[in-house]
C-alpha cells in the first residue's frame, strides 16, 4: 500500500520562560503573524499564519537546548516512520499518541505528523 508524505513547515523550538516575548521576536523577523497563541491551551505553542508556499511555523516553548527541527505530515505515520528508519534515522519518542520525534543520521531532530490535508502545502510525494 502507498503512502504520502512532505514537508509540513518547521518549528523554532525556545528554551525560555516567556513564549509570548520569543513568538514577538520571530513574528518581526519573519514578518508573519501569530495566529493561534497558546495553541492548544498548554502554554507550549504559538502559531504563526502559514509561511511561505504554506509552511506551517509556530514557537514552541521546549526545555532541550534551543535548535529548529522540521516536521514531515504524513497519511501513514508507521509507514513513514518505517520507511525513514530504512533511510537511517531513529525513533526518538513517540508523543500524545500522534507523532514521532525521529533523528536523522546527521544528528537534526525533525517530528513525522498526521497530514493536513487541507494545507496549500503542494502535493505530497508517492511513497510505494
Amino acid at each position: 500500500m502507498t503512502h504520502r508524505s512532505r514537508l509540513a513547515g518547521f518549528i523554532i523550538d525556545s528554551q525560555v520562560d516567556d513564549l509570548p516575548a520569543a513568538s514577538a521576536f520571530w513574528s518581526a523577523a519573519l514578518g508573519l503573524k501569530v495566529t493561534h497563541p497558546d495553541d492548544g491551551g498548554v502554554g507550549l505553542y504559538d502559531k504563526f499564519e502559514p509561511g511561505p508556499g504554506g509552511l506551517h511555523i509556530e514557537v514552541q516553548k521546549v526545555k532541550h537546548e534551543a535548535r529548529v527541527h522540521l516536521d514531515i505530515e504524513t497519511d501513514d505515520i508507521d509507514a513513514e516512520v518505517a520507511r525513514l528508519e530504512a533511510l537511517g534515522a531513529r525513533r526518538v519518542q513517540h508523543l500524545h499518541n500522534r507523532w514521532w520525534v525521529m533523528e536523522a543520521p546527521t544528528g537534526h531532530r525533525f517530528c513525522v505528523v498526521p497530514m493536513d490535508e487541507a494545507s496549500a502545502r503542494g502535493a505530497p510525494n508517492r511513497w510505494p
